[in-house]
């Protein structure tokens, strides 16, 4: 072992801050695409569904890489792989402002996915080798605040500088910050070295593992329905708010963006705590909080959808609280069931998984429902999934390992 029993690796405060910050970017990335959706659709003249499958290429990319990238991330240095998907989904977002047709720009959105699903499965799992398991829970929700702010950031950008200078030049906003980021990890993040007490016997083997752990299973399989939900709502309330309320593009993202980083940030820091004091009389706090979560989100949600147009907002920011609320915590749960050995391969599973369960088809459905029915009962779909992964989260409380030993034991 390389770290204290109680205490951090040397240097995990420089790697949290500049994972933290490109975890920002990141998500800056992925949400300025939503807020520009309208001027995209009518430039290139197509459906809500053809709109919503740019999401579906974004994640087939997405889930097709992190296979790869879990088995890389788990046997050589995270370091280089992170500064390179970096750099290149920033290149990737310079490209944007040539692509003028619609094929053209899934493929852009395809190869954006190849990037951040590097970056998603070796952050937290180059995070959780830099602290005990008793801190990953409040270090991981510290990387996960960035989601939200991220998002309304994405948003606001997107919708101020499309309306004023088109949707391509949004993307140039995010591409300068990641360059940036990515030098600066060159100097000063370091790689940990990880704990090897139980070594990973053969690659079926890993895989038949995880597939029984059913503390592992239960986080994923909440987190992808969870996600599903997060997904379609992130991709389409933009427009909802646009087409049923009357904003205007600009109004319409500082709405969101508002909305995400208000009620996001806010839910996220408020989960954490919650979870991080409730583990340690409940094994199954690291559960329970996204479990109670996704059920308080189901009311606000359908005000937001079928209420007075008075209460569209405010149903939206207490349905976006609630939903944030078990970020952090679930994460935490992820890592917490599977050994040091096998992190960034429970990762690359958890990132498939949720995605391709989550938000690389809720987009698509919504967009279809939409176009037989309207965006409101498009929307109420995901409804439906965040009843499931209350149930899932419940049933998988029974099941979380013991706080002391659930990262180290768990059976490989």
């Amino acid at each position: 072992m390389t770290k204290p029993e109680s205490g951090a690796a040397k240097g995990a405060m420089m790697a949290l801050c500049l994972l933290t910050a490109l975890n920002l970017v990141n998500y800056i990335d992925r949400y300025i695409l939503p807020a520009v959706q309208d001027q995209i659709q009518n430039e290139f003249r197509v459906t809500n569904a053809q709109i919503g499958h740019l999401t579906l290429w974004f994640m087939v990319a997405y889930m097709a890489a992190s296979p790869f990238t879990g088995w890389l991330g788990d046997r050589f240095p995270r370091k280089p792989m992170i500064i390179g998907a970096a750099l290149f989904w920033s290149v990737m977002n310079l490209f944007t402002a040539s692509v003028h047709s619609y094929d053209s720009l899934i493929f852009r959105h395809a190869a954006l996915g190849i990037g951040e699903a590097s970056f998603g499965i070796f952050a937290p799992a180059m995070i959780a080798d830099f602290y005990p398991e008793e801190q990953r829970n409040r270090v991981l929700t510290v990387f996960n605040v960035a989601i939200p702010f991220g998002a309304a950031l994405g948003y606001v950008v997107g919708g101020v500088i499309g309306q004023h200078m088109g949707w391509r030049k949004a993307f140039f906003f995010s591409a300068a910050p990641g360059i940036a980021i990515a030098v600066l990890m060159m100097f000063l993040l370091h790689e940990p070295k990880r704990l090897q007490k139980i070594q990973v016997k053969a690659e079926r083997g890993v895989v038949l593992a995880l597939a029984k752990n059913k503390a592992y299973l239960a986080a994923i399989l909440g987190y992808a329905m969870v996600t599903f939900s997060l997904g379609g709502l992130s991709w389409w309330i933009p427009s909802f708010l646009q087409r049923v309320t009357g904003r205007s593009e600009q109004n319409a993202a500082f709405v969101m963006g508002a909305v995400t980083v208000a009620a996001g940030i806010s839910g996220t820091i408020l989960g954490g705590i919650v979870a991080q004091k409730w583990q340690k009389t409940n094994k199954g706090a690291l559960y329970l909080v996204p479990a109670i979560s996704a059920l308080l989100a189901v009311g606000p949600a359908l005000l937001c959808f079928f209420g007075p147009a008075s209460m569209t907002v405010p149903g939206l920011a207490a349905a976006v609280f609630f939903v944030f609320l078990g970020t952090g915590p679930v994460n935490a749960a992820t890592l917490n069931a599977v050994p040091a050995s096998v992190r960034a391969t429970a990762m690359a599973g958890q990132l498939f998984v949720i995605h391709a369960l989550g938000d690389a088809i809720s987009p698509s459905v919504i967009g279809v429902v939409s176009d037989y029915s309207n965006l409101r009962v498009g929307l109420a779909v995901t409804l439906v999934t965040l009843v499931f992964a209350s149930v899932i989260f419940f049933v998988g409380a029974k099941y979380a390992p013991a706080l002391h030993d659930g990262a180290e034991v768990a059976a490989v």
